[in-house]
């Protein structure tokens, strides 16, 4: 807002300056460099009738310019680089707990193993209700958490409501350095390795070399790795991370600003795993330089549907103020120089993941309990118990909204299965209990295709 509020505000001065002393003819032309800017800053302090500070002037014009820049590179303000930094390394100080927002409380996901909230009790379900005394209702998630997180070392007093306890208990803990571990695995029951990546963050390579560790001692060496909505991370993780499997020779390329080609190299000499790499649309950036190099090496299948396309690389630069920029350097291509900047990786066995209804329940009139039919009746909510209960398997003619002796019947059918009064009567709880059926029935598989895809994939090697 107070960038558009800037933002507007240069416009309009501008117009005034076309009849001021600013004005610029054939014969004088204003030169627009800083000087030009302060003099415009200096006006709007002088001539302005809102409330406005010279510091927000100021960072209005730094966002300015940030939005004449490629949508990658941003402006952050102490507060969000902050934020930012913590984000994409997955390191801070705080208690260790993931929360929510749910029914207008932060709610607690779950505490993380090992960490201060686990220790001290905290349990998921657990209502944040206060951080040091301040009431927290009905604030963000992201306020929250800024809150709640801190110097390791400090304490910070968390007020929870609990369910089956009246009273607000409170919970004085300490901080610790937490690290976020962005990788979950498992063995599956046909012997494979499952390895899900979440994000490059600072822990990637450390955590994922002790999984390999854990593989290698049981002889697994068929990897389904699992990229899907990762937004990617650090280049230099990702790179380490494809050190393990990608053999000797190119794993990525850097394309900077002024042409020059910097390229990084795995030194491996045979590559011990086979792959499977999931990817969607949601796999980006890192996600995007590990897909490219695996489908390159040839050590792996890409198993999906297109990636993000985020082909450019950014610098983080830290500001004196506390605040930070992020500008694009770079642009990154596959080891066989393949450009993926607006394009994406194209995996190379397209698999969707429908999430299509088995039903259409737009087609279906709706049971909207304004009266209770039975057996002669005609109308349009006859008709949709009809058809729901045909599509449930239920014996009925042809749906036509007319309540005959078959309608009855499967009524009463469907009554006894569900535990309810068997008397053949379309009654509130009877429409209740049809809608819900299906409701429930309509939900789409949740058949993980892809998945399913690489185990096959894997298990013919």
């Amino acid at each position: 807002m107070r960038l558009k509020r800037v933002l507007a505000l240069l416009c309009a001065i501008l117009i005034v300056f076309s009849s001021g002393v600013m004005y610029a003819n054939a014969e004088k032309t204003q030169i627009k460099d800083l000087n030009y800017l302060k003099q415009i800053i200096e006006y709007i302090k002088a001539n302005y009738a809102g409330d406005i500070t010279e510091e927000e002037l100021i960072e209005g014009a730094i966002e300015g310019v940030f939005k004449k820049l490629d949508k990658y590179s941003d402006y952050y303000s102490p507060e969000e680089f902050k934020e930012f930094n913590t984000s994409v390394s997955g390191n801070f100080g705080g208690v260790g707990i993931q929360i929510t927002e749910k029914d207008g409380y932060i709610t607690v996901i779950t505490p993380i193993e090992g960490t201060p909230g686990a220790r001290s009790g905290i349990k998921p379900g657990d209502k944040i209700v206060s951080v040091d005394d301040v009431d927290i209702k009905g604030v963000s998630v992201n306020r929250a958490a800024s809150l709640i997180r801190g110097e390791p070392g400090t304490q910070v007093k968390l007020g929870i409501i609990r369910e089956g306890i009246d009273d607000i208990i409170y919970f004085n803990i300490t901080r610790e350095m937490i690290r976020i571990n962005p990788i979950t695995y498992k063995i599956m029951d046909n012997g494979l390795g499952y390895i899900k990546i979440s994000q490059f963050n600072g822990n990637t390579y450390e955590n994922l070399k002790d999984i390999l560790k854990i593989f290698d001692e049981k002889n697994i060496e068929k990897l389904i790795i699992d990229l899907r909505n990762n937004p990617g991370g650090y280049l230099d993780e990702v790179i380490d991370v494809l050190k393990f499997f990608v053999p000797k020779g190119p794993i990525v390329h850097i394309k900077k600003a002024d042409g020059t080609i910097e390229t990084y190299n795995s030194n491996l000499d045979l590559p011990k795993y086979k792959l499977a790499v999931l990817v969607n649309g949601g796999s980006a950036s890192a996600s995007e330089i590990f897909a490219g190099a695996i489908q390159d090496s040839k050590v792996g299948t890409i198993i999906g549907t297109m990636t993000y396309g985020k082909g450019t690389v950014q610098s983080v630069v830290p500001l004196v103020d506390g605040g930070g920029m992020k500008i694009t350097i770079a642009e990154y291509l596959t080891p066989n120089m393949r450009k993926v900047n607006e394009v994406g990786i194209k995996p190379d066995i397209v698999v969707e993941n429908t999430a299509e209804p088995k039903v259409d329940l737009s087609k279906i009139p709706t049971l909207d309990k304004t009266r209770k039919p039975t057996v002669g009746v005609v109308g349009l909510d006859v008709l949709g118990a009809e058809m729901i209960l045909q599509i449930l398997g239920y014996k009925v003619n042809k749906p036509d909204g007319i309540f005959d002796e078959t309608t009855f019947e499967a009524i009463k059918k469907f009554q006894k299965d569900q535990g309810l009064y068997s008397y053949g009567v379309l009654d509130f709880t009877t429409q209740d209990a049809l809608t819900k059926a299906i409701n429930e029935y309509a939900k789409p598989d949740n058949v993980d295709k892809q998945l399913q895809k690489a185990v096959e994939v894997l298990l013919e090697k």
